[in-house]
């Protein structure tokens, strides 16, 4: 398959508002100002029951971590609880450039959506991020019923980076005794640092998000190369056994395509209930920022189910 007309403009704005990381930026901050420079003008935000922003304890020693819960218009009386991780490369977006898809999901799921503001790199390297995520995710499980949440439907959830920050708390969750996840959502995951599947060729360059940008994300939230092998970082190298079942998402034309699809075979492998969708036309990025094209439209549909199947007190028919 070939871009549509229509996603073809989509990709051709997105990269005329995006700085070329690897290849000619190479600086976090300058990336950030680029960005900065070039926020679309404010829309009005969609409608959600309430909207708190909360300092999390983080891990001994470690900073607050910065928090944005949603809660849904249409919703039982106790709600499941999702845990979001924002994508970005570890070194990009924040909890505003995700506002528009944790209200959606929120929405559409029926969930309370717990948002979070990790460190980023380079400012903060592994584990940081890696930390931040599992300090939040015990304190939501632990102020659940505070929250207005059910502490026993309890899922991650995350996009690119924030897909690797997901399935690596479930994973820290299961190696530390708790807390119990009761699902994943993981769209187009950033998992493995070798950065040398297929897709990571095929899709180089032309589609947005370049095989560029990848190898500069993960040269930012790394250390050194010891870090590839530390199953925390690197998940695609970690035992999937005992993880809760995920719903992943990847795009035909993304770098990253490949490593999500592999995971969620490998996580088959483990026994673990695993539905993987491949939304051929896309891009990467494309479920939190092509809102207006039915493509997203779909994948998001598909990924809200997935939550609601999931966390439903009784099995949804």
């Amino acid at each position: 398959m070939t871009l549509s007309p229509e996603w073809q403009t989509f990709v051709d704005a997105a990269t005329a508002a995006f700085p070329a990381l690897g290849t000619e930026v190479f600086d976090a901050a300058e990336a950030r100002a680029f960005l900065a420079a070039r926020k679309a003008a404010p829309v009005e935000p969609i409608p959600v029951a309430g909207v708190e922003d909360w300092l999390v304890p983080g891990r001994i020693g470690a900073p607050e971590v910065p928090v944005r819960v949603y809660r849904p218009l249409d919703a039982e009386a106790v709600p499941a609880v999702v845990v979001f991780y924002h994508g970005g490369g570890f070194v990009l977006c924040g909890l505003d450039s995700h506002d528009r898809f944790c209200r959606t999901m929120a929405n559409d799921a029926g969930v309370i959506v717990v948002s979070v503001d990790y460190r980023r790199a380079p400012d903060a390297r592994f584990p940081a991020a890696a930390d931040d995520a599992y300090a939040v995710l015990r304190w939501v499980a632990d102020h659940a019923e505070a929250l207005g949440g059910d502490p026993d439907r309890i899922a991650v959830a995350g996009d690119s980076a924030g897909g690797n920050l997901a399935t690596v708390s479930a994973i820290t969750a299961r190696d530390n005794g708790g807390p119990d996840i009761a699902f994943q959502l993981l769209m187009y995951p950033m998992l493995d640092p070798a950065c040398d599947r297929p897709s990571h060729t095929e899709n180089a360059e032309g589609y947005f998000t370049t095989a560029a940008h990848i190898r500069w994300y993960w040269e930012q939230y790394l250390f050194s190369d010891a870090d590839k092998s530390d199953p925390y970082a690197n998940p695609a190298i970690a035992d999937l056994t005992g993880l809760p079942p995920a719903h992943i998402a990847t795009a035909e034309f993304d770098p990253l395509r490949d490593e999500g699809e592999a995971y969620g075979q490998r996580l088959r492998a483990a026994g673990v209930e695993t539905e993987i969708h491949r939304w051929d036309g896309t891009v990467h990025g494309f479920m939190s920022m092509a809102f207006h094209l039915p493509e997203t439209q779909r994948a998001n549909a598909s990924a809200f189910s997935a939550l609601r199947r999931a966390l439903s007190r009784t099995p949804v028919v």
